[in-house]
């Protein structure tokens, strides 16, 4: 029986496989649903992506900043933005300083925006963005549809095959599947997928503030704490599809306005060993 997988593509990284072998499933919230890859294809180029990434990680932070008192101990989606922040090993000195951007009165202002849309092969994908021109981001994604086969659709179109909820990252040496999973029963969780590389906790969106600090309490901080998109079922495309479905993720990944991109395909292992060469 083939484990099902999924695609979660934020847009501060690139592409990354994952397989999980360990699947702990805690209630029906998230049955049906528990395992699935998150497969990212590494590029290069590491210095302009690593600037895109820090200038998107510094958006959410100012834009959290603006929406909420300035301090991460007090606001909770300021806290989260923080922690993707270091996690990606972003300086101090930029995070404070996207902060201050926020009460300085030279922020731009932002609108976060949802467009769904469909692939080629039929799949689905959310793309979620900040920007402060919402004609021009809405015909540039409009246009990345297009390009690759695809078309953009209303709000609401897709986004029923996908569950928003809560993803809280661990690396695998931090803790063993058994101890992952009893701490996030005492935290609250909804679903626990333990892996070879990494550790994932699900949880309602609503509950994930309050349970990644209980579970950085006992292990660090996270290397990931976040709200997703997390596809209910997975559509498997064909090699053709799959490689005009990368390039529409890559050309949505590396607009400035996009933040996250999210879709609910899965490609064969000989695409994914192409694409990794």
């Amino acid at each position: 029986m083939s484990t099902p997988s999924g695609w979660i593509l934020p847009a501060i990284c690139a592409y990354k496989r994952a397989n999980f072998q360990t699947d702990h499933r805690l209630g029906p919230a998230m049955a049906g649903h528990s395992q699935f890859k998150n497969i990212m294809h590494k590029k290069g180029k590491q210095d302009k992506i690593r600037s895109k990434i820090f200038s998107k990680l510094a958006r959410e932070i100012t834009v959290a900043a603006k929406m909420g008192m300035p301090d991460p101990a007090m606001n909770p989606r300021l806290r989260l933005a923080v922690l993707a922040a270091r996690a990606e090993n972003m300086p101090k000195d930029n995070i404070q300083r996207a902060i201050n951007k926020a009460s300085g009165g030279e922020s731009e202002n932002y609108d976060e925006i949802r467009y769904e849309g469909y692939g080629p092969g039929g799949t689905a994908v959310i793309v979620e963005v900040m920007t402060d021109n919402r004609n021009r981001t809405a015909s540039d994604v409009r246009s990345s549809f297009t390009k690759s086969g695809g078309n953009m659709a209303e709000t609401g179109a897709v986004s029923f095959m996908f569950d928003r909820v809560g993803l809280i990252e661990f690396p695998a040496s931090k803790a063993s599947a058994d101890a992952m999973l009893e701490a996030a029963i005492e935290a609250g969780a909804d679903d626990v997928v333990s892996g070879d590389e990494v550790h994932e906790v699900y949880c309602e969106q609503t509950s994930l503030n309050e349970v990644s600090k209980a579970l950085e309490a006992v292990f660090g901080e996270p290397s990931k704490s976040k709200l997703i998109w997390k596809p209910q079922n997975t559509i498997t495309v064909d090699d053709e599809a799959g490689e005009k479905l990368m390039k529409l993720m890559d050309t949505l990944e590396e607009h400035d306005d996009v933040q996250n991109v999210y879709s609910n395909f899965e490609i064969s292992d000989v695409l994914m060993a192409k694409l990794a060469g």
